[in-house]
Formats: structure tokens, C-alpha cells, sequence
């Protein structure tokens, strides 16, 4: 079985086990091989959590959810040095960022140093205690939620930080079909009345070096140069989308980073590896195009005051940039 075949077998899995959210099932599979984090942001009850462990029970490698909490302290995530009075010396215990799949549950709730510690963790795949850094698992995925709902009390992510985000996915509520199938599939858990690993755990576990040979094919995918400077179009219409519209002139007052730039082509080449390609359409840029751009767009005053969100920008540069 090739390795495309197994992420397509993963794929069904997941969405056999979480009912009504296949875009985010896409974009996390997604981040897994584009070695990237993933931010979501969607109301409680949406099957984030779930999502997460069926994945990490799924893929080889160990799994932790950490609360954020306006209480918490960095060293609850990184991990702090503990004495042992019968020998008089200090040992560092490791903290939940040790794990391979983190689940960082309502990210905006904890102060600004517990966000830092996460992001230095995410952006290096190191932490710092003291003076000694640790490295951290080469498999290793954050997915970050935060919920639109209730904004009191809360910290939000400075667009700097956003910026280390692979991905933002939106999730919605499922239709009417999907609560459907949610209300029978409870009922059937039910009555298995099972730990979660034996719910989840699939016949064939992926391996973690199965997951990092999909990330070399990924990179390996065929990009044609028109779709480059695609690609290189779409994020810079960013920065001056006056360029496309005297419409537009106010709307954006800071544009993407290269990092977007970056993120669109290798989550466009995952979106077709995913797909079962071995090349690249536009299609997949601009499938993966408000996921990577969403989060990097600082509006102005004047859209906000208009009512324009940061994907019906991206909607009006996509209309109106050239397709190869």
C-alpha cells in the first residue's frame, strides 16, 4: 500500500469517527504533512477535541490536552526542575510540549507568557528552562482552539504570533444529515461502553516515519513555474491590494508575511497529494488560500466598520488575480 493510499485510508477513519467536519479533518492532515500547527477556531460541542485524539491514536506517538487557563504558568507546559533533598541536586521533570500531538485547548485564555512558551516551542521545536534548552520530538504538531463565542477574560493572539500558525480552520456546525449520523454513532459508542483507544485506534496504525517519507513525496510534487508566481501573486496582493481595486485601497492595513507565502505552496501541494495527484492545480491554491491568509491579514478600521472579514477579502483578490 503506498503512502498516499494509507493517508487516504487515515482520512476515512477519521471522518467514519468524527461526523460533519471533513474540513477540518483535511486541514489537520494537512498540517501533519506540511510539519506545520494548526489554529481553530469554532463554537464548543464541535468536535475539535475528539478530532485531535482520533488522530493521535491514529498516528504513532503520544498525546496531551492541556486546559489554557488565565492561572497557568509556562512551566506547566514546558516543565520545571524538581529537587531531590536526599542527594541535594535538581532533576528536570518534562511538561506536556514533550508530547507528539498537542491539544491547546482555548489558547487565548492563558497570559501572554504561557502563549510565548508555546510559540518559542512551535517556531524552534525547543524549549529554554534556565539556562539549558531541550529539544523536542522531530514529530511534533500543535493544534490550537479558541473559542469565538465568549471573548471576556480572554488574551488574544497578537497577529506576530498568529503569523506561526500553519493554518486557521474555521469550523462550523454540522447540517442536518450530520447531526443525524453524530446522534447514531453516540448511540452505537454507547453501547460498546469501550476505552477511547479501543473506539479509535484503527487497524493500522501510521507510523512516524511513514508521516516524515509523506512529507518528502509532498515536496517532491510537481509545481508548475506559472503556479509559482500564482502563488507569489496571491500573497502580495495582500500587501497592495489597491492594485486590484480602488475598492480595496483601505480595506487591508497589513498584508501577509513570506510565511505565508511558504505555507500556500506546500499546503497546496499536500491538498493534491491528498487528493491523489502527483501535480498541483490552481484549484489547490485556492482551496488552501483563506486557511493560510485568513489569520494574516490585518484589516482596517474602514472593513471592519464595513463589515468585510478577512475571507471575503481573500474572496475578492482570488476574483480578480489572473489565473495561469
Amino acid at each position: 500500500m503506498s503512502l498516499q493510499q494509507k493517508f487516504l485510508s487515515l482520512e476515512n477513519h477519521l471522518k467514519s469517527l468524527v461526523v460533519g467536519q471533513d474540513l477540518l479533518l483535511n486541514r489537520m492532515l494537512v498540517a501533519v504533512l506540511c510539519d506545520g500547527h494548526l489554529l481553530v477556531e469554532g463554537a464548543p460541542g464541535l468536535a475539535k477535541t475528539r478530532a485531535i485524539k482520533v488522530l493521535s491514536y491514529s498516528i504513532e506517538g503520544d498525546y496531551h490536552r492541556v486546559q489554557f487557563t488565565p492561572d497557568l504558568l509556562p512551566a506547566d507546559l514546558t516543565g520545571t526542575e524538581i529537587y531531590r533533598p536526599q542527594d541535594g541536586t535538581f532533576v528536570f521533570r518534562k511538561g506536556p510540549l514533550f508530547h507528539n500531538l498537542i491539544l491547546a485547548d482555548e489558547v487565548n485564555r492563558a497570559p501572554a507568557k504561557v502563549q510565548s512558551a508555546l510559540l518559542e516551542a512551535m517556531g524552534e521545536r525547543q524549549i529554554t528552562v534556565g539556562s539549558v534548552t531541550y529539544e523536542l520530538p522531530p514529530f511534533f504538531m500543535v493544534m490550537a482552539t479558541q473559542n469565538p463565542i465568549e471573548q471576556e477574560g480572554t488574551y488574544p493572539l497578537p497577529e506576530a504570533q498568529l503569523d506561526r500558525f500553519l493554518l486557521q480552520a474555521l469550523v462550523d456546525y454540522p447540517d442536518l444529515e450530520g447531526e443525524r449520523s453524530i446522534l447514531k454513532l453516540n448511540r452505537e459508542e454507547e453501547k460498546q461502553a469501550t476505552s477511547d483507544e479501543e473506539l479509535f485506534r484503527p487497524k493500522q496504525v501510521l507510523a512516524q516515519h511513514e508521516a516524515m517519507s509523506a512529507r518528502m513525496e509532498v515536496l517532491d510534487m510537481h509545481l508548475a513555474e506559472p503556479l509559482q508566481e500564482y502563488i507569489v501573486q496571491v500573497v502580495l496582493a495582500t500587501r497592495s491590494a489597491q492594485r486590484y481595486g480602488d475598492d480595496l485601497k483601505d480595506f487591508i492595513q497589513y498584508g501577509a508575511s513570506p510565511r505565508a507565502t511558504l505555507a500556500l505552496d506546500r499546503c497546496a501541494r499536500a491538498h493534491a497529494w491528498l487528493a491523489g495527484r502527483d501535480y498541483v492545480t490552481p484549484e489547490d491554491i485556492q482551496s488552501m488560500a483563506h486557511d493560510v491568509l485568513r489569520h494574516r491579514i490585518l484589516l482596517s478600521f474602514e472593513a471592519e466598520a464595513a463589515g468585510r472579514t478577512s475571507d471575503e477579502v481573500v474572496d475578492i483578490l482570488l476574483d480578480r488575480i489572473g489565473v495561469p
